[in-house]
């Protein structure tokens, strides 16, 4: 905190002597009144002001204005972030200003913001899209951080209630693990969407997203030689990734194992290609404008127009809207696959999830029906439960 002076001083024309300091939340100058009239006696009180701001005592944060903790919060916390959450922190604070639109941050009030989550999720102004509860969740998190941090420096007394909406239950994906037979319909699809301008660079996308499990973002980062983000390493005994922290969710410098058939499908390059992005898909038709790489949520829709292209249903919400088969389908098959050949700490490692919760909840124990299948072909029993099951059911009545 900046050195805090309080000096004193009485207009002309009036009684009292008054406070003035350079407020340690906003850096704006304030004044008040001492309510003496002894220069002696308004400086004890300026005094003992000057002792509270220093110790985080003095609150007057009724005065202090919604623009003024936004500007405050994104250059003191924000700025020191990862850039998608610092977009977070902006796309939160611009739906609180569309929706609520607080003057002081004093006025921001439970009721305010249970209202601006009933706004997000069933939107009263025609055209505008509902939001859902996972991205509720998101913009509630960082709202109610930036507002613990607010309380923390004094600019409010208190944080209001803020109640998260409720988590969809265990194991339910937004999405599901598409097919070998729906990945193949993918691939005939790539040629109707993208046009012939450069199919081949969406199959090989395509292929690598199937046998890497790498999200979308991190297959456009993945590289043959820059490890700024994202490299791939086959320098030592085992083929790898090595992962800068900016390059991925934990945030944390590392290196991972690469899945054997990821490995095989990059091996198909000659030595002498192996440089710059290892994935390059190109602009599609009509997008003759487009230079340089296309923009990651742009590859993404056409991703998803391909699964929509091949009518591959992934889910379906209460209203009948239907989602189409999307990058992040592709990365659920390739942690279905494999989470029956491993065990949940090395499917962790391969599906880079920073909590091992996030592995047992999303694919350990989704595929109950395929290990069925697979206890019931080590004993080679029909599985329509005839002849040898019942035969020992009945002997062990009988006994």
């Amino acid at each position: 905190m900046n050195e805090i002076h309080v000096t004193v001083f009485r207009r002309e024309g009036r009684r009292f002597f008054e406070a003035q300091w350079g407020d340690p939340i906003t850096g704006k100058k304030k004044t008040r009144s001492t309510g003496k009239d002894r220069k002696r006696d308004a400086e004890r009180v300026a005094g003992e002001l000057e002792a509270e701001l220093r110790d985080g005592r003095y609150h007057h944060s009724s005065r202090v204005s919604w623009a003024d903790f936004r500007d405050r919060y994104e250059a003191d916390v924000a700025r020191g972030l990862s850039d998608s959450t610092q977009n977070l922190v902006v796309t939160t604070f611009n739906a609180v200003e569309r929706i609520i639109d607080p003057k002081y941050l004093q006025s921001l009030s439970a009721e305010q913001i249970s209202s601006f989550q009933r706004d997000l999720r069933e939107p009263a102004q025609v055209g505008r899209r509902f939001v859902a509860d996972s991205t509720i969740r998101s913009y509630l998190r960082h709202l109610k951080a930036a507002l613990n941090w607010a309380k923390d420096v004094g600019m409010i007394a208190t944080v209001p209630a803020i109640t998260m909406p409720r988590k969809r239950a265990s194991g339910d994906m937004k999405g599901r693990p598409i097919t070998a037979e729906e990945f193949e319909r993918m691939l005939a699809s790539v040629l109707t969407v993208v046009g012939k301008k450069s199919p081949e660079s969406w199959e090989w996308l395509l292929h690598g997203l199937w046998w890497s499990g790498l999200r979308i973002g991190e297959a456009l980062n993945l590289h043959w030689t820059d490890d700024r983000l994202l490299r791939v390493d086959f320098e030592g005994r085992r083929p790898m990734f090595r992962i800068r922290g900016d390059g991925h969710k934990s945030g944390k410098d590392c290196t991972l194992p690469m899945a054997p058939e990821f490995a095989e499908l990059l091996y198909t390059v000659p030595e002498e290609e192996r440089e710059g992005f290892v994935f390059d898909p190109r602009p599609i038709r009509n997008t003759g404008r487009c230079k340089g790489r296309m923009r990651l949520d742009t590859v993404s829709k056409v991703i998803t127009k391909i699964g929509r292209q091949a009518n591959i249903k992934v889910a379906e919400n209460a209203a009948g809207k239907i989602k189409y088969a999307s990058a992040q389908d592709l990365r659920r098959a390739f942690g279905f696959r494999w989470s029956m050949r491993v065990m949940p700490a090395i499917l962790q490692q391969l599906m880079r999830h920073e909590s091992i919760q996030t592995t047992m909840e999303f694919y350990v124990g989704r595929n109950a029906e395929a290990a069925a299948d697979v206890i019931w072909d080590a004993i080679k029993v029909p599985t329509d439960g005839s002849a040898a099951i019942v035969s020992e059911v009945s002997n062990v009545r009988s006994s």
